[in-house]
């Protein structure tokens, strides 16, 4: 698989990455299988896909400790990204960014890892009660310790940004790669680009993750290019559209009410009916370039012509969409591609 760079220090990682946090959180529950879970990582990595995507609240800890069960067969294998910052109740989450907190925590997750330094640790939610300064020094501490080798942030999202009123009016551009036009706010991140600048100045970020798809566009406007002009790696979080740009949804097929689509407006069986036309124009592509080639790979090839510092990081339960996602690797698309799908329709449903 192609290889590519994270941050200035170059860590070296698949184009495909792994997000392991279906396999224990957030998505249908009775599909989640220990077994099957493991060997959907060993076959990610067989396939090249090193890094592993996964976070203390996942679970929450178990996903760490699926992880750590590979890890302990390969670790020389695995470039590990986990977070911190965030602690899962029953019914909320809620941010704790205490440097104290943010040191136990990490050497928890150590252990649950079964290794001895973490490659990517990543801030996943500021705490709005601790100075981001205080809690990117404690993390930078622990690089200093030799438990962490690369610090990231984890982008605000457009709910969240829109509840603590940054975002703005205005529709942002389609300036790279066959970009397509966002049709949302162009600040959408300015929150998180404030926070990133901040944190710069105490110790340097290696990586950024933020959602990034055909269907969700938003970050191509300020956030990616941020990232490339201080060679900031980019993890392209939820890239297939939480399962929708596959094409292996149905319209009204329902969901587990623990699955965190029941509950997104994209999801409704109207809004899902809406947007088949996306998934279309992505089997369109696929089907002229034949050879294996899917909605699903079309869209994560996508993903990888927004930048040669961006990393796709699909999720997966299951050993044949590990195997299907790492493919997308080899598929070049063509600036006829890249324009078609530019000329897609904007996804309707939002969160707004």
């Amino acid at each position: 698989m192609e290889r590519r760079t994270i941050g200035a220090a170059a860590l070296e990682v698949g184009a495909i990455g792994l997000g392991c946090m279906p396999m224990s959180w957030a998505y249908s529950s009775s599909q989640q299988r220990g077994d099957r879970s493991l060997r959907t990582v060993h076959t990610a990595l067989d396939a090249g896909s090193t890094l592993l995507d996964t976070a203390d609240m996942y679970g929450p800890f178990t996903n760490e400790l699926l992880v750590g069960r590979v890890l302990r067969q390969r670790r020389r294998d695995a470039f590990v990204s986990t977070k911190v910052g965030l602690l899962a109740g029953d019914q909320h989450v809620v941010a704790n960014g205490r440097p104290g907190y943010v040191k136990r925590a990490c050497d928890a997750s150590l252990r649950r890892l079964q290794t001895d330094v973490i490659d990517l640790y990543q801030l996943h939610r500021a705490d709005p009660e601790v100075p981001v300064e205080e809690t990117w020094g404690a993390m930078a501490e622990l690089v200093g310790a030799g438990k962490v080798r690369a610090l990231g942030l984890c982008a605000v999202g457009a709910r969240a940004a829109r509840r603590a009123g940054t975002a703005g009016g205005g529709r942002p551009g389609a300036e790279r790669t066959g970009g397509r036009p966002a049709g949302a706010r162009p600040d959408l991140y300015e929150q998180t680009i404030r926070q990133l600048e901040r944190v710069q100045q105490v110790f340097p970020v290696s990586a950024v993750q933020a959602e990034l798809s055909v269907w969700s566009p938003e970050a191509l406007s300020r956030l990616l290019p941020w990232c490339t002009a201080r060679r900031v790696g980019f993890l392209a979080a939820m890239p297939l559209g939480n399962g929708f740009l596959t094409g292996t949804l149905t319209p009204g097929q329902g969901f587990e009410p623990d699955d965190v689509r029941a509950r997104h407006p994209r999801f409704t069986a109207e809004m899902m009916a809406a947007n088949q036309p996306i998934v279309a124009g992505l089997r369109r592509i696929a089907e002229r370039h034949g050879q294996g080639a899917t909605p699903a790979r079309v869209a994560l090839a996508w993903v990888l012509a927004q930048g040669p510092d961006v990393v796709a990081v699909p999720g997966a339960k299951r050993e044949e969409w590990a195997a299907q996602n790492a493919g997308a690797a080899a598929l070049r698309l063509s600036p006829y591609d890249l324009a078609e799908i530019a000329e897609l329709p904007a996804a309707r449903g939002s969160w707004d």
